[in-house]
């Protein structure tokens, strides 16, 4: 997947870049295990805590306290301030609730938002992971549910 990514951003001549949150900076590392990301990729902004989120972001602090970090508009925010903050053409966030325990009735553990913004396209998504698997679980599936989410926002 990695490969194809770099396919479509060096013909394109697009640079990537991420805000993750509950997946701490894994789909970050699987892009650079690719040779010559640095060709495409120009980095991640990994805002685990509400702080970041609002000042290296720019999420708005009353868009959090009504929706909650855990949601899609927060996920298209972080994306958007991925955009803006690391000078990227595309940007694809990730927030969610990687457990074992801060899920609640609405946000259950496993519950992951993602947002992909690039020239002309905005989309934000939900998924609900099995929680069965754990937390390393929940964050893979969410990287790599990210990965495609971009890549088919690309083609």
């Amino acid at each position: 997947m990695t490969e194809r990514l770099a396919e479509i951003c060096r013909l394109r001549g697009w640079t990537v870049g991420l805000a993750e949150s509950c997946t701490g900076g894994l789909l970050s590392s699987l892009i650079c295990a690719e040779p010559g990301a640095s060709d495409f990729y120009v980095g991640s902004v990994v805002s685990y805590a509400r702080s970041v989120k609002e000042s290296l972001l720019n999420v708005p602090k009353p868009l959090l306290t009504t929706c909650g970090e855990v949601s899609l508009p927060v996920a298209l925010a972080m994306a958007k301030g991925a955009c803006a903050t690391l000078r990227s053409d595309w940007s694809v966030s990730i927030t969610g609730v990687a457990g074992p325990s801060g899920g609640s009735g609405e946000k259950p553990v496993g519950f992951v938002c993602f947002a992909v913004v690039g020239p002309c396209f905005e989309e934000a998504a939900s998924q609900q992971f099995a929680a069965s698997g754990g937390r390393q679980d929940i964050q893979r599936q969410a990287a790599l549910f990210a990965f495609d989410f971009l890549l088919n926002a690309m083609r």
